[in-house]
């Protein structure tokens, strides 16, 4: 595994940029962040060529992230409500670029609905997954819930249940370093891509794992997490935009 050329950017909890000119817009609510560290040489092959795990004294994580979506919109345009609400859990990794961008690589995204999922695989290559899905809220307590239905592997699941607890006042560094993420690595017909983001900073909560039987992340092709998550957060959500890719050099497109 090689070193990046340029130091990682700083952690930030706000957006380093602005997006003015967004290609999507949505919000992210409800959100459960389980995360598990993992041996970066185990994560090194799974990610884009020109990307290189995250780390974080060393270790990097795999994180399990279930949320609604939430009026998935194109430029400025009104977000889409039924179409464009609707459940997820993916799973994610952490990497960084040539040029010291930190993102997130999505090994999975299961969504409730064929249409996003149809259009992310084709316009994005994203791994979107078509899956049945439910979010249930009983007083201070979250279950969501997914099984997949298509591509496969078919009947890849999960059940996680949390209990919201207190408010984050100040984030520890590793809080920051899973949750203040402000781009996406991909592949894009052959190209590495990279799709910036900002939103406010994230609203958190620590929170109690009740429940989680899963098997989505061996799915993705990782190794069977071992033990409980290290990190358990829970966030009422914020809006999200998206700017348009990267070039290769860095440079954004206008």
């Amino acid at each position: 595994m090689s070193l990046t050329p340029l130091a990682p950017e700083p952690i930030t909890a706000d957006p380093p940029s602005t997006t003015e000119n967004p290609l999507l817009t949505q919000s992210w609510l409800d959100l459960a962040f389980l995360h598990w560290a993992a041996d970066p040489e185990d994560v090194a092959p799974l990610l884009p060529a020109g990307t290189v795990p995250d780390t974080l004294d060393g270790v990097t994580y795999v994180g399990l992230v279930a949320f609604r979506m939430h009026r998935v919109g194109w430029f400025r345009l009104p977000g889409v409500p039924y179409l464009g609400t609707f459940p997820e859990t993916n799973v994610r990794l952490y990497s960084v670029d040539a040029h010291g961008r930190r993102g997130v690589v999505f090994r999975s995204l299961d969504a409730s609905r064929l249409i996003p999922v149809a259009v992310a695989r084709t316009a994005f290559r994203l791994p979107y997954l078509w899956s049945r899905m439910t979010i249930r809220h009983n007083d201070d307590t979250i279950t969501y819930t997914s099984t997949r239905r298509w591509p496969g592997p078919r009947g890849a699941h999960s059940r996680i249940t949390v209990r919201i607890r207190e408010s984050v006042q100040d984030p520890t560094d590793l809080e920051h370093f899973l949750t203040a993420r402000w781009g996406m690595h991909n592949t894009f017909l052959g190209r590495q891509m990279y799709l910036p983001n900002t939103h406010p900073r994230w609203p958190l909560h620590r929170a109690e794992l009740v429940e989680c039987e899963e098997d989505l992340i061996t799915a993705a092709g990782l190794p069977k997490p071992v033990g409980d998550p290290v990190s358990v957060l829970y966030s009422p959500g914020v809006p999200v935009r998206f700017g348009r890719p990267a070039r290769p050099g860095g440079i954004p497109t206008p």
